[in-house]
């Protein structure tokens, strides 16, 4: 058993642990152009949630990786089957309960480790915070920790070239020949401001992609999924040792 995972460790072992940081993968359930899996943004967390969460534990953090939760926002893929949405509202709520019950067990520092593009937590973490102001809440956005174009010619936005060098290095076995991949090519916005991205609105996908991909995974191997995983990982595990060393009450640096 990996101490640092929940789902694999005892009560014995939970009961003897001060835990410092609680981390939450939160990821989604839909169509990632015709070669991967629906379940790829969770398969992807599962194992960056818990590299990470290696990393720290073995530099003497005590930290625990929750379960990961497996729907995201996806209301712009209703019309894509058994694509799952869960709406923010239903987000929000499922988060205060889990703030709510790491507060009475003494817990007071959650990580959201976010690998879906239609979630957004910044707002609920405001209103868990105000609930429960005795536990600190972030968020990571693990797909905007690095540099993405330091390892891979064309990254993609869903699907692409870095989601799919991510799976051919964590489950292979579950990445259909290349050869039988979308091409992930994206429709833009006529308005000029959509396009620029100055202006947000939520896309349609199945307007947007005809495969439910976007950005080519062509150039994808399973070497150049592993360099970044582990870069990304030991980023994130080095923060998880910060700030279950840190005063979560005292944060900012005095004058």
């Amino acid at each position: 058993m990996r101490p640092y995972i929940l789902a694999e460790t005892s009560w014995k072992a939970v009961r003897e642990t001060d835990w410092q940081v609680a981390i939450l993968p939160w990821g989604a359930t839909e169509a990632h152009n015709t070669h991967l899996p629906y379940s790829t943004d969770n398969i992807q967390l599962d194992h960056i949630a818990a590299e990470s969460a290696c990393v720290a534990w073995n530099a003497g953090a005590r930290v625990i990786v929750l379960p990961t939760l497996p729907f995201g926002v996806n209301t712009g893929q209703l019309d894509i089957p058994l694509d799952i949405n869960m709406m923010p509202s239903t987000q929000q709520a499922v988060l205060n309960d889990i703030v709510h019950a790491l507060s009475c067990q003494g817990i007071c520092k959650l990580v959201l480790l976010n690998g879906h593009g239609g979630n957004s937590f910044r707002q609920m973490i405001r209103e868990a915070g105000v609930r429960q102001p005795d536990v600190f809440i972030c968020e990571i956005n693990w797909f905007k920790t690095l540099d993405s174009f330091k390892y891979f010619v064309d990254p993609g936005d869903h699907g692409g070239e870095l989601e799919t060098s991510l799976m051919l290095h964590i489950a292979p076995q579950l990445v259909l020949p290349l050869a039988e991949a979308g091409e992930g090519k994206a429709r833009e916005f006529r308005v000029q401001g959509l396009r620029e991205g100055w202006v947000w609105a939520e896309r349609n996908w199945s307007q947007v992609t005809s495969d439910t991909g976007v950005g080519s995974p062509a150039a994808a191997t399973a070497e150049k999924g592993q360099r970044f995983l582990e870069d990304l990982t030991s980023k994130i595990g080095d923060f998880l040792v910060e700030l279950a060393a840190c005063d979560h009450t005292n944060l900012y640096v005095q004058d």
